[in-house]
């Protein structure tokens, strides 16, 4: 069957794709071409910032005004830094600074970063209110706990972002913060009343509205009071309902990836799941890492048939083609941020409690954690930094107290994990050492109440980035102070 070049173009307008490599294959910029909306860069696509220039140039080259989106939220999610982490602190920290200006300006440098780079959408910022402190897939990527904070610094990070020239992008809708499984993974469930989620989840996105964020994207999140057995992405009654009718937003409602099983297990396949959103009022919808030719022509066929059946009614499709067709006129502003700035915010982050008197010359052991579908493989911990303290990576399960002591050879022992608690072998580990040796616990990921009796100081970072990394190793001594270079 011939599919009209008319609607399959408008179709092509709302999807938002990727490619493996560091150049576009041949495919990718034709697609261009005929009028896709645009592309997710991760990190598999990045070297470098100049070949990231030439990639977004050689997509430029194709169509001006296609949409070039990437993850960037600094912290523990970066995908320009993914081969050393992120020169800038993520949400978690900069929440707990409690500076919005600190949090503006972090996410301008953040902005002007990709603008440079050729880029004019980024992912971010996180908005949700991270409730759940086993939270596994948002954790320190929110800026707290506290609706009214939480707000505050999202409407930052969108000004910070917008005053780049990037299309900001927050998420995600209308709440990911309070759930204890990975929509990357199945389709989790917030079963609170729609007070709650008023009172809880939504203050964030209020506040991104009012700051005139281009986009929000939507979760693959079920709130049974508001969408039934289906995830939020399929929901009219949140697209339309609550965001559209009653926050009044206008801009671009972006879909999380929808070959994520939270989707794409929910309605059939990644095809059927961008049938579904576009039903439900989603105009640019992300497909995800995961992503060929073939997948994308069957998602086109699919949206092309559902307008000519009639799932799909032609005034939708072109609506959602027109909204996302205008993510890529964001104005450009020039700015020069302060090359250390990311550096000097998660100084100021770092919480010590307790006393690291006697830890001047440790022993530092990091404890190997696992990483999330959405941070990826990203180098962590105190090593870049240590100026020749002498440091072991184990795996908590694989050595003892005592082997440790025994290597420490007389030093106090530096303990750098993430999510620490979370783990009965991390957890006893660091108990053990904790009642036998002078211990220092360094925390990098979402903290907790847990505290090991007896140790000496606990150090929370409230991130795991290259810069949470400096600051730590300058709090205890180890590192060369001012040293802002993420070499």
């Amino acid at each position: 069957m011939t599919i009209d070049p008319g609607l399959r173009r408008l179709a092509m307008r709302t999807l938002l794709a990727a490619f493996p490599g560091h150049i576009a294959p041949d495919w990718a910029t034709d697609l261009v071409e005929q009028g896709l909306a645009g592309y997710t860069l991760f990190g598999f696509n990045i070297v470098d910032h100049k070949q990231v220039a030439q990639l977004t140039g050689q997509l430029r080259a194709a169509r001006s005004d296609v949409i070039l989106a990437i993850d960037e939220e600094g912290g523990d999610v970066t995908r320009l830094a993914h081969l050393t982490g992120s020169p800038y602190p993520g949400n978690a920290a900069l929440g707990a600074v409690g500076d919005l200006d600190l949090t503006r300006r972090v996410y301008q440098a953040i902005g002007t970063e990709l603008r440079e780079v050729g880029l004019n959408l980024n992912l971010a910022p996180t908005v949700d209110v991270n409730t759940a402190t086993d939270n596994p897939i948002i954790g320190t990527r929110s800026f707290g706990a506290d609706p009214v904070r939480v707000a505050g610094h999202a409407a930052a990070a969108v000004v910070g972002l917008q005053q780049a020239g990037i299309a900001a992008c927050a998420k995600h809708f209308p709440g990911h913060g309070a759930t204890v499984s990975d929509s990357h993974l199945e389709l989790p469930t917030v079963d609170v009343t729609i007070e709650v989620l008023r009172q809880r989840e939504l203050p964030p996105f209020a506040a991104v509205v009012a700051a005139d964020t281009k986009a929000i994207m939507t979760a693959h999140i079920r709130v049974p009071a508001l969408t039934g057995d289906d995830p939020a992405t399929f929901s009219r009654a949140v697209l339309v309902d609550l965001l559209r009718g009653e926050f009044g937003f206008d801009g671009t409602i972006v879909t999380d990836a929808l070959e994520m099983k939270g989707a794409s297990h929910s309605a059939g396949g990644t095809e059927a799941a961008a049938v579904r959103a576009l039903q439900a009022g989603a105009d640019l919808l992300c497909i995800g890492a995961e992503v060929d030719l073939d997948l994308i022509e069957r998602i086109i066929a699919s949206i092309v048939d559902a307008v000519n059946d009639g799932g799909i009614p032609l005034p939708r499709l072109e609506e959602a083609a027109s909204r996302c067709a205008s993510l890529a006129l964001v104005g450009t502003h020039k700015a020069s941020p302060h090359p250390t700035l990311g550096y000097d915010a998660a100084r100021r982050a770092v919480l010590v409690e307790g006393s690291l008197e006697g830890f001047e010359s440790p022993y530092v052991v990091r404890l190997f954690a696992t990483h999330t579908i959405a941070e990826g493989k990203v180098p962590w911990g105190l090593e870049p930094h240590l100026n020749g303290t002498p440091q072991l990576s184990v795996f908590a399960d694989e050595t003892t107290a005592e082997e440790l002591i025994r290597a420490a050879g007389g030093r106090p022992i530096v303990l750098v994990g993430r999510h620490t608690h979370r783990f009965a072998a991390t957890r006893e580990l660091a108990e053990k050492l904790a009642a036998m040796h002078p211990l220092a616990i360094v925390e990098m990921g979402w903290p907790s109440s847990w505290r090991p009796n007896g140790v000496k100081a606990f150090v929370t970072t409230y991130g795991a980035s290259h810069a949470n990394g400096r600051a730590a190793a300058e709090i205890l001594g180890l590192a060369l102070i001012g040293n802002g270079s993420a070499g």
